[in-house]
């Protein structure tokens, strides 16, 4: 059912990654969390990401933070139901920790990802600058982009990810905005403040990656989100954790398609804040099925 308000918030968000601490079935600790609304027949693949990043976090000292994670979607998954997270520990060193997490949806694994955790130290840094992109304040927000445009698919698009996101050089919505090319950047901003916390923060960028990540392989090739015919499907998943940031602050993903065959594509992004820190970085496949 379509839980959205005409109140633009992070609620959907925060919802996702409320875990609840069950009993281990299976490995150390265990979570379970519900996946979201979505217009579609399946659950959102950013809720598993998030939430198997939460669960993982759970189970570690809090003197280390998760600096990567890769992960795989296996089923499909339903809309509106708990996924039990079991936690492995496979690892705890001085400076790093290794966690292996399953996600159990009807007595399937749907979701299996490993994390790595390390214990803040000090160092040279580098990374590379910034991409020049015109200010977010001057793009226009999905709900403007959508405006008398009808439809579920729509008005979640508009208000129901709990992320205000504005592309560059447009959007793929309901067709291919700006030239057909392999790369884009989306700003993106929660729709109101966010808990502190450089855990939250780091699973709300989780969360959110996966709405956009393959959208330069659609640019690329012509296609949009609201094309008949085309079905998608995240396959898989990695993300590397370099700095903290604040998720309800603007951040630029910036996107690029790496190559695309067979009914699937690579895609990578990088998230920087306004000032140009690199935040995280991400690489995901992606099935891609165009109508024939």
């Amino acid at each position: 059912m379509n839980t959205m308000s005409g109140t633009l918030t992070a609620e959907t968000f925060l919802r996702a990654v409320d875990l609840e601490a069950v009993d281990a079935e299976v490995f150390d600790e265990a979570y379970e969390a519900t996946t979201q609304y979505v217009p579609w027949p399946k659950a959102y693949g950013g809720d598993m990401v998030a939430q198997s990043a939460a669960a993982m976090m759970r189970s570690v000292a809090a003197d280390r933070q998760l600096h990567s994670m890769h992960s795989y979607f296996m089923r499909p998954v339903d809309i509106g139901a708990v996924v039990r997270y079991e936690v492995e520990k496979l690892r705890d060193g001085r400076g790093y920790s290794t966690r292996s997490v399953r996600g159990y949806q009807g007595g399937k694994t749907v979701f299996a990802a490993m994390g790595s955790f390390q214990v803040a130290e000090e160092g040279p840094e580098f990374q590379p600058e910034m991409p020049a992109a015109v200010e977010p304040e001057s793009l226009r927000s999905a709900a403007e982009v959508l405006a008398g445009v009808e439809g579920d698919a729509a008005a979640y698009w508009s208000q129901g990810r709990s992320f205000d996101m504005r592309h560059v050089p447009g959007p793929v919505y309901v067709e291919v905005e700006g030239a057909a090319i392999p790369q884009q950047a989306v700003w993106v901003k929660a729709f109101d403040r966010l808990p502190d916390g450089a855990n939250l923060h780091r699973t709300a960028l989780a969360y959110v990656c996966d709405y956009t990540i393959l959208e330069p392989i659609l640019r690329a090739q012509g296609h949009y989100w609201a094309e008949p015919g085309l079905a998608t499907a995240s396959l898989d998943h990695s993300m590397w954790f370099h700095r903290d940031g604040r998720a309800d602050e603007w951040v630029l993903y910036a996107q690029e398609a790496v190559s695309g065959q067979r009914n699937r594509g690579l895609a990578t992004g990088r998230f920087f804040d306004r000032s140009g820190r690199l935040l995280a970085t991400v690489a995901q496949e992606g099935m891609i099925r165009a109508a024939r």
